[in-house]
């Protein structure tokens, strides 16, 4: 998200049953398995446009988010990392004794001497506003200095075959890099189990009315300064919306997380409505009470049945964004849309 309220986005998780990266149940690969056993052998692949050939895994990889971050711990390759930076939530805590083995070169965003510090041999990142002079460099520069660079395919969908979902791009994020590693296998469990849960919470669209009655929905990711900011087209949550047999009530808005007026979520009038929860990040308006007391108190928004009805659920905020986790909301939705009786 490139809207300055994804700067300190947050997450609150139950780990109890988010299970990281399999939303279908199971805990976090990183959780279960050892370290990432590589075959050593030469790769090739293409990211975001920039082919990039390896003549054997990379040793020293700096992670410049905690999306990359925790895409690389989940494909267990902790001991070929060199630096993460850029962490806005707590590590979950099947990441934690393998997160404690990176060093953390930067707590916010790096910049291009932090990185340079670490001696890079490969950096990776989820977004490409991360490559630019005035933070990491851009990845011509890095390029210069024969340090190739990856991001992921989901901030590049101009580079991909058109009509791929953005599901499918983050999980040729988990096969791309497994082929850089080595881990392909690995990869590829990853990659099919994801793909299953998302199988899992597409069979709610054939039991869920369509046309006029199809229900809409309207994503509350932030309140800033009392200003309402939602889920628009390109975010994640329209495909999670399609997927699940929903519509995202912003879908005429050609943004992430555009800031909206109250008024205009009114007009929209959702059937239902899915809180992102920011409760770690602390700022006013931030946790899914307040978001709700945001509602409840305002003198239109509390007059929506969805708001009069408690048609409202949460989802970590964290989660709205493309990740490892991301299938974790999905299944939420899935699920929260049964709860409301919108799956016949």
């Amino acid at each position: 998200m490139r809207h300055p309220a994804r700067l300190g986005i947050a997450l609150t998780i139950a780990l109890a049953t988010a299970g990281c990266s399999t939303a279908a149940g199971g805990g976090s690969q990183a959780d279960n398995e050892p370290a990432a056993q590589l075959s050593g052998k030469a790769a090739s692949v293409t990211s975001c446009g920039r082919q990039m050939s390896f003549a054997a895994p990379p040793k020293r990889t700096v992670a410049l988010d905690q999306t990359s971050t925790e895409t690389l711990l989940e494909l267990g390759l902790q001991d070929r990392m060199a630096g993460t930076a850029n962490l806005k939530t707590k590590i979950p805590s099947p990441y934690e004794a393998a997160y404690a083995k990176v060093p953390v070169i930067a707590p916010k965003i790096a910049t291009g001497e932090q990185l340079r510090a670490a001696t890079p041999d490969f950096v990776v990142a989820g977004s490409t506003d991360l490559f630019t002079k005035d933070r990491a460099g851009t990845r011509e520069e890095l390029d210069a200095l024969k340090v190739p660079t990856f991001v992921s395919a989901v901030d590049c969908p101009q580079q991909n075959p058109a009509g791929t979902t953005p599901f499918e791009l983050l999980f040729s994020d988990y096969e791309n890099l497994g082929k850089v590693f080595g881990t392909e296998e690995r990869a590829g469990k990853l990659a099919a189990e994801q793909r299953a849960a998302v199988a899992k919470a597409g069979q709610n669209a054939a039991k869920v009315a369509q046309g006029a009655d199809q229900p809409t929905v309207v994503y509350l990711y932030s309140v800033f300064n009392g200003m309402p900011y939602v889920a628009g087209r390109t975010g994640l949550p329209s495909e999670m919306s399609r997927i699940v047999g929903a519509k995202n009530a912003f879908d005429d808005v050609n943004e992430d997380w555009p800031e909206v007026s109250w008024e205009e979520v009114a007009k929209r009038d959702p059937d239902f409505i899915v809180i992102g929860d920011l409760s770690e990040r602390g700022r006013p308006g931030d946790s899914a009470a307040e978001k709700r007391a945001a509602m409840t108190e305002h003198p239109v928004i509390s007059k929506l049945a969805a708001v009069r009805n408690n048609k409202i659920f949460e989802v970590p905020g964290i989660e709205l964004d493309p990740s490892v986790r991301s299938v974790h909301a999905l299944g939420l939705l899935a699920d929260g849309m049964k709860d409301l009786g919108y799956v016949r």
